[in-house]
């Protein structure tokens, strides 16, 4: 057979007809804004959504909705489904902020990384569930200023990996790879994927978006770059992929971002011109992605795509890992 290849033509990532899926007009209790949601198909075949709700106090929670098909009928927690508690974690005094869920075997849970907003900043807490009503909290792994972080779902090389983003004052925000024995103590922390500099998309901040995708060819990546205009930032999603064995090791980079605010819903809101994954679910083919995302702050939409589309366009549009960083 002639080896694959995507029309350059074709978008990689599909917007649903019906987007935004999900907006603050369908919660079951008054709420400001939903958006970024962390994603996974549960063993019935529902797709859980894990999202991030803003209240009037401009704090954040997290509230499950299900749906049997991913995109319509979603059956919303009546109350908060992980409320920040400060009277027993002090970290979360000002919210709790955009989830990543990842299933771990090991573990036989989910594990739940996400914002956690104390009152020295924002850093990444983790907490464990098995049915997204109980979850035991582990407190803040990553201390202020972090966040954007996910943890690969078994270990590598007898050890636990955490993707997150420091963001030093002053200094390019990169994404960074630490690995822990316990998912108690970290160390051995490593840039894996620089800021580019100057005019690139990626230019001087960039964060995970929704976990990785482990694939035969390695751990597929998509993340955000933020790039400032004179109108302000714009947040676009990009491609790399990195080794299975040692996911330190970036094997390839996009030279281009791969999805973009474009539809009204995308660029006005609380926060505009924002498009922002942090979830996604993969189908029964094991190739189809449908991938869920905060809509500038506002709204939850939804695009599909292909992981084989994705791999061959990083085949035919990448660089060096540190490729414009210099």
């Amino acid at each position: 057979m002639p080896p694959f290849k995507v029309d350059p033509r074709r978008r990689l990532l599909v917007r649903h007809r019906q987007n935004p899926i999900l907006t603050a007009h369908d919660w079951p209790y008054f709420v400001n804004t939903v958006f970024n949601p962390g994603a996974v198909r549960l063993p019935s075949g529902e797709t859980l959504l894990l999202c991030r709700v803003e209240d009037c106090s401009g704090q954040s929670h997290l509230s499950a909705a299900r749906s049997a098909d991913g995109v319509t009928g979603w059956q919303i927690d009546p109350l908060p489904t992980l409320a920040p508690k400060p009277e027993d974690h002090p970290e979360e005094i000002w919210g709790i902020e955009d989830p990543r869920v990842v299933w771990v075997a090991e573990l036989d849970a989910y594990a739940v990384t996400y914002t956690a907003w104390s009152q020295e900043g924002p850093g990444v807490a983790l907490a464990l569930t098995r049915d997204f009503r109980a979850f035991e909290r582990h407190g803040m792994v990553m201390h202020p200023e972090d966040k954007d972080a996910a943890l690969l779902p078994r270990r590598i090389g007898g050890r636990w990996a955490l993707i997150h983003r420091p963001a030093p004052p002053h200094a390019p925000a990169n994404i960074y790879m630490s690995f822990s024995p316990d998912l108690k103590h970290w160390g051995d922390r490593t840039v894996i994927l620089q800021a580019r500099r100057g005019g690139w998309w990626d230019a001087n901040k960039i964060g995970l978006s929704t976990p990785l995708i482990e694939t035969a060819q390695g751990w597929l990546m998509m993340y955000h770059g933020v790039r400032t205009t004179a109108a302000g930032c714009l947040y676009r999603i990009g491609l790399a992929l990195f080794d299975l064995e040692d996911p330190t090791r970036c094997l390839r980079r996009g030279t281009k971002w791969i999805m973009g605010p474009e539809l009204d819903y995308e660029r006005t809101g609380d926060v505009g011109d924002v498009v922002f994954p942090c979830g996604y679910t993969r189908g029964d083919d094991e190739d189809t992605l449908k991938v869920y995302y905060g809509a500038a702050d506002t709204a939850i939409g939804l695009a599909s795509g292909s992981i084989r589309e994705m791999l061959d366009w990083l085949e035919h549009n990448s660089a060096d890992a540190d490729f414009g960083t210099g």
